[in-house]
Formats: structure tokens, C-alpha cells, sequence
């Protein structure tokens, strides 16, 4: 044997005989003397106590799950139903542990975990019918029995906090199972219907805003194009109107040229066209008749001419000279 298998003999020995004991990490260490609970608790690490008449046990106050097994139950219905396995995660603080095992002892998770699980799910299923069990409520149930484990376990043994609590399916018999299964493949075809008719309405809708969208479109272009023609319009009244005004003036100028010519020459003829003047013209009209026939007494037309003659003759050679 060899000198350090020796040594760990020896330590061995003398540790069994001095009671030296190691806590693991995550519990702490209660002790027992004769059957009774000391108030001695100690922290993970190496301690003693007296061999043969102190006794330890290990507490867990990290956080643990429970599997709690086979659990029967009856609905309000009468049917029976049974809960192959529930998972209750929870956890110990470790000031609490000397009250917690004090009261209900180291298998303090029997009181509060097993048998309150196995509680609670049965009166769950008294009040629920089988389909509520087994499809409506199933969802919230784990909700449910963590509340009501805490709301006791905060009563009468406060200490141990319910973190989590994971519930499988319940085990149904055969022949409501394949019922429901049944109409799990009727709500399926249901869901199918009600999302193609959703996926049908969703593209009318996208069309008919396609549709919109484009009328729209098509507005503003119209008018768009019924402005640019209004404009075209409108500039081409402005070119029309400055062409009548510039053909009214026009107009306007030529008349007023010819009002001015024919003033003038009304002018010019009340100038010329004296009384004597055209009476000279009248003796010359008729000077130029080879035959003229009166009566027996001669005009005084042609008196009067003949002396407008002279006079006519007299100026035209004065003015000839």
C-alpha cells in the first residue's frame, strides 16, 4: 500500500471517528439528536458533529423540479382522465428551511408539492368539464395550479416559492380521443376555409385599391390634360382678341382717314362751289346745246351768265397775260 492510499485511510478513520462531514453546494445542513430537530443549521463546506448521536441531513435551496406522476381525476361529466406527468419547478430560500423542516421535515415537497399537485388537479376536473380539460382551458391550467399552490404554500409555508409548473397532455379514452380528433380535423378544414376566404377577401380588397389607385391615376392625368387644353384655349382667345383689336383699330384708323378725306373735300367744295359758280357752270352747260328754244322773253339766266362769262373771260385773260 502505498503511503498517500494510506494516508487517505487514515483520514478516513480519523474523520469517521471525529464526525467530520462535507455539505454540498446549493443546500445547507440540518441535525438531528435523538429524533430532535437542533437549531443548528450550517452552510456548504466541511463540519463536524458527534458520530453516532448527532444525525445530518442536506436540504436542496437551489432551484429544483419535481416530477409529479400518474395523476387521476374526474370531470364535473364523470369522466375519468389521467395526468401522466407534471412538473413543478420551485425552489427553498434557505433562511426558511429550519421553519419548513421543523414543520413538515426534510420531505417537506411530499406535503406541498406531490400530494398539493395531486389536490388541485382534482379539483380542477370536479369544476371543468372534459372538453375544458382537455382543449379550452388546458392552455391557462398551469397558470392556474401554480396560483393555488403559492396562495396555500404562502399561508402555511411561507419559504417555498412555485416557480414554474409544466402540465402534459391528460389520457383521454380511446373513443373521446378519436372524436376529438375528429373535430380537430373538421376545425382544421375550418381554419383552412376561414384563412382562403380571408386570402380571397384580402385580394378583392387589393384589387378594388389597385382599381382606386389607377381611377385616381387616370383623374389626374384627365386633368392634367383638360388644363393644358383649357390653356391652349385660353391663349388662343387672348391671340384671337389682341387680332380683332388690332383689326378694330386698323379700322378704326381707315375711317377715320376717310371721314377726314371726305370733311376735306366737303370742305373744299363749300369753298369752291359758290352760288356764282355754279350758275357759270349752268350758262356753260347750256352754251354747249346747239339748240336752245325759249320764249318771248329771254332768261335772266342767261343775262346773268353772260355777264359771269365776261367777267370769266376778262379774269381768264388777265390771268393768262
Amino acid at each position: 500500500m502505498t503511503a498517500a492510499a494510506a494516508g487517505g485511510l487514515l483520514f478516513m478513520a480519523l474523520s469517521a471517528g471525529c464526525g467530520l462531514h462535507h455539505v454540498p453546494e446549493g443546500h445547507v445542513a440540518v441535525y438531528y439528536r435523538g429524533g430532535a430537530l437542533l437549531d443548528r443549521m450550517e452552510k456548504p463546506g466541511f463540519h463536524v458533529k458527534l458520530p453516532g448521536i448527532t444525525k445530518v441531513n442536506y436540504v436542496q435551496t437551489t432551484v429544483q423540479t419535481d416530477n409529479v406522476r400518474n395523476i387521476p381525476c374526474g370531470t364535473a361529466g364523470g369522466t375519468v382522465i389521467s395526468f401522466e406527468r407534471i412538473e413543478v419547478v420551485n425552489q427553498l430560500r434557505a433562511e426558511a428551511v429550519h421553519s419548513i423542516v421543523k414543520n413538515y421535515t426534510t420531505e417537506y415537497d411530499k406535503t406541498w408539492i406531490y400530494d398539493k399537485i395531486h389536490h388541485e388537479v382534482n379539483q380542477a376536473c370536479s369544476r371543468s368539464t372534459l372538453e375544458e380539460m382537455y382543449i379550452s382551458q388546458f392552455d391557462s391550467l398551469d397558470e392556474t395550479l401554480r396560483d393555488n399552490l403559492q396562495r396555500d404554500i404562502d399561508v402555511y409555508a411561507p419559504g417555498i416559492t412555485i416557480i414554474a409548473i409544466r402540465v402534459t397532455k391528460p389520457t383521454i379514452p380511446a373513443a373521446i380521443r378519436q372524436n376529438y380528433e375528429a373535430m380537430e380535423g373538421e376545425r382544421t378544414k375550418l381554419m383552412v376555409a376561414e384563412q382562403t376566404q380571408k386570402l380571397v377577401e384580402k385580394q378583392a380588397e387589393t384589387e378594388r385599391k389597385r382599381a382606386i389607385i389607377e381611377a385616381h391615376k387616370q383623374a389626374d392625368v384627365d386633368a392634367v390634360r383638360l388644363e393644358r387644353e383649357l390653356k391652349v384655349k385660353q391663349n388662343e382667345k387672348a391671340i384671337e382678341a389682341i387680332a380683332n383689336e388690332m383689326e378694330a383699330a386698323r379700322a378704326r384708323v381707315q375711317a377715320d382717314a376717310a371721314l377726314y378725306r371726305a370733311s376735306k373735300e366737303a370742305e373744299a367744295n363749300r369753298a369752291r362751289l359758290t352760288p356764282e359758280f355754279l350758275q357759270l357752270e349752268a350758262v356753260r352747260a347750256l352754251s354747249n346745246n346747239t339748240k336752245v328754244f325759249w320764249g318771248d322773253k329771254l332768261p335772266s339766266l342767261y343775262a346773268d351768265g353772260a355777264s359771269l362769262v365776261g367777267a370769266a373771260t376778262t379774269d381768264s385773260g388777265a390771268r393768262a397775260t
